[in-house]
């Protein structure tokens, strides 16, 4: 059997967990849990929650011993490079990030991407992702000094990060028009018309091409944002560069931009309560060597060897 550890997050602000207790207590492995001492203490949970359903509560060294190493923003840890011949569970963002891909290929790991999770057509954590949308506008509208009902909003996507989106921007009174991906040129020609352009579209990395161009802020308005819930350097937003949430805000041209890459964690305590819900359903078969159908498909890297194509066409660009 495996033994899975859950350090805590050191990524700036990333007050997220994997697991609680409370999606713990039907688990018929947890001896097979290492937790980090202090894991839940964010949360409102002592290391005595954990110890009580049979987990080891333990030092972070400890931890990072196991077998499979648990940890939302795992493609950013601090220990990547520390580890081998383990598996890592968690977003990866490989496929777009040529340094993460090269740490998993050096250490021998196996990454378990959760970007690539889907059952029935359906990601997995789907409402981590309408969190991530809603969360964002909240923190960009705040960032940036204007209330909703006062903007024009163009979305671009239809996406479970776009629904975030969509339903706070119409809570709070904005005027909202929604692009998806066959409307890239429309939206192209009225780009001029709006105070704030949100883009929730996954970036294709074969393409060479960008929605936004730099050149194109210069014909927005004077003091428009752009929140870039994608995050992807210069994807669909030629100008995007990932920033952080204490200093979620740059200018390009007088256009703010906001590309801050982990908005649930300003929401943590409802971020981890849905990650766990999920998470907890899929460790009886890491722990057993009995992969899902959904975990084997969101394998990236076996053993330090690239098995998703994406990441090798990636690379090849």
């Amino acid at each position: 059997m495996k033994t899975i550890g859950f350090p805590i997050s050191h990524k700036e602000n990333e007050r997220r967990r994997a697991i609680i207790p409370k999606h713990l207590k039907d688990l018929a492995y947890c001896e097979q849990l290492y937790i980090e001492q202090g894991y839940g203490v964010d949360l409102g949970f002592d290391d005595e929650d954990y110890a009580s359903l049979g987990c080891h509560v333990c030092s972070r060294e400890e931890v990072l011993k196991q077998a499979v190493i648990c940890d939302p923003k795992i493609g950013d840890a601090d220990y990547l490079e520390s580890l081998r011949d383990q598996t890592i569970f968690g977003w990866i963002h490989a496929v777009q990030n040529r340094d993460i891909t090269d740490k998993l290929i050096a250490g021998k790991l196996t990454g378990i991407a959760w970007e690539d999770m889907y059952e029935m057509g359906r990601h997995v954590f789907w409402k981590n992702n309408e969190i991530a949308g809603e969360a964002a506008l909240c923190h960009a509208y705040l960032q940036h000094g204007v209330f909703p009902n006062q903007t024009k909003v163009a979305v671009l996507g239809r996406g479970n990060t776009a629904r975030g989106a969509i339903r706070t921007l119409n809570y709070m009174g904005a005027e909202v028009v929604v692009y998806d991906r066959k409307m890239e040129q429309l939206f192209r020609e009225e780009l001029g018309n709006y105070d704030v352009i949100v883009n929730a579209i996954l970036w294709d990395t074969s393409r060479k091409d960008h929605i936004v161009y730099r050149e194109d802020l210069n014909r927005m308005k004077k003091g428009s944002l752009i929140i870039d819930l994608s995050c992807d350097r210069h994807g669909g937003i030629e100008t995007s560069e990932p920033t952080t949430i204490e200093n979620p805000v740059y200018y390009v041209d007088g256009v703010a931009h906001y590309v801050v890459d982990h908005t649930p964690s300003l929401f943590f305590k409802s971020s981890s309560m849905e990650i766990s819900k999920e998470v907890a359903r899929f460790l009886e078969g890491i722990i057993l060597e009995q992969p899902s159908e959904t975990i084997a498909k969101a394998t990236c890297i076996q053993d330090g060897e690239i098995i998703d194509k994406r990441i090798k066409e990636f690379q090849n660009r």
